[in-house]
């Protein structure tokens, strides 16, 4: 029987789809995926698995958001049905746990419902001020009762996620690894140019403005740093206008979105990396960054404390206001010893996130979920 992937069709957050992809294929599943437009442009000439592209609109008005939301869950629905004999898993994975009315016609038809959870849809909602946010904070309550298993990437998350009355349910695991072929060290930290960055989605919940806000005072206070954004998103314009009326654009280059494959020449460009969410699930980019000898800043969210060691392989700030961001920073370039923490972070990356490991590991939650 086949192993069904849903993923929400407006997600465009294509790595872990891709990892998880791999991992199941490797290890024999036939899979069918059910993802958006964005997602079946990057899959559509793989051959190890089926796919269905479900198109959704994206709506600014409140009403038609709603109308909008019950209709992508009919089309989810009734692709389900299609393939309601061949299938005897659905995975319900980035954005899923908002999919209600899928998840129950998944369960009536006798189907095991796993919910993997990349991240937490409720907080990115609540972050980004969304109006749907009490709506779907609602909805995910019964996703998460029916749901036969659900996935999380660290213990930690349980609280975070606000999963305690679920833990009869839940697996720890994450479809994290890294390719070492691509992601490795090129240029040694001490022959980088004084740049530091960001790489990653231009979102409320990323916490781009509150690092955007800290440039004032990084670049008054460091003679000669520049700055890298990649990345795009919904805040990009706002981001770019903020940098030209500021003055900063000699010293800020915003690079737009960059391939996967590109990422490992940015980040053998920085002599640190910046992470100031809100909000995380486990960013693949932390470990990318270990991998390519860039130290990493980030935020203590998600399953961050569970990758990084403060002081040790990376650096924790206590907040993600733009005074802390900017103090942190401050404190982490006038580190003597930042090529040992490097060197502690890729050794790291390279003994917990090697495809192999990542593999057997999934090996052993398909044989308990199936």
């Amino acid at each position: 029987m086949k192993k069904g992937i849903i993923n929400h069709p407006n997600t465009i957050n294509i790595t872990p789809l891709n990892n998880l992809l791999k991992i199941l294929t490797m290890i024999n599943c036939d899979i069918h995926c059910i993802f958006g437009i964005y997602e079946f442009q990057h899959h559509e000439k793989n051959q190890n698995i089926t796919c269905e592209v479900i198109y959704n609109k994206q709506y600014n008005n409140y009403f038609f958001r709603i109308l909008n939301y019950f209709n992508l869950q009919i089309k989810l629905i009734k692709a389900i049905l299609k393939q309601k004999k061949d299938i005897d898993v659905f995975i319900f994975f980035i954005g899923g746990d908002t999919l209600l009315l899928p998840i129950i016609c998944a369960k009536l038809f006798g189907k095991k419902v796993i919910l993997l959870l990349a991240g937490s849809s409720i907080k990115t909602h609540h972050t980004n001020q969304d109006k749907l946010t009490v709506m779907l904070k609602i909805i995910r309550k019964p996703c998460l009762f029916f749901a036969d298993n659900i996935l999380i990437y660290s213990k930690l998350l349980i609280q975070d996620y606000q999963l305690e009355s679920y833990q009869h349910k839940i697996i720890i695991a994450g479809e994290h690894f890294i390719d070492f072929n691509i992601f490795n060290i090129i240029t040694p930290l001490n022959k980088r140019p004084f740049l530091i960055g960001y790489i990653g989605r231009l979102s409320e919940e990323k916490g781009i403005l509150n690092f955007i806000l800290a440039l004032k005072i990084l670049l008054r206070e460091n003679d000669g740093l520049n700055i890298l954004i990649c990345g795009d998103g919904q805040l990009k314009e706002s981001i770019e206008i903020y940098i030209t009326e500021s003055g900063l654009t000699e010293r800020v280059q915003i690079s737009g979105w960059i391939s996967h494959n590109e990422i490992p020449k940015y980040l053998n460009q920085l002599r640190l990396l910046i992470l100031p969410s809100y909000t995380e699930g486990l960013p693949n980019i932390i470990l990318e960054a270990m991998a390519c000898g860039t130290p990493v800043l980030a935020t203590p969210v998600g399953a961050i404390p569970d990758i990084i060691n403060n002081g040790i392989n990376g650096f924790i700030m206590d907040n993600n206001s733009p005074k802390c961001i900017a103090e942190s920073v401050n404190r982490v370039l006038k580190i003597s010893n930042l090529e040992e923490i490097v060197k502690n972070g890729n050794i790291f990356v390279y003994e917990n996130y090697s495809f192999e490991k990542t593999l057997y590991q999934w090996s052993n939650i398909i044989k308990h979920i199936i």
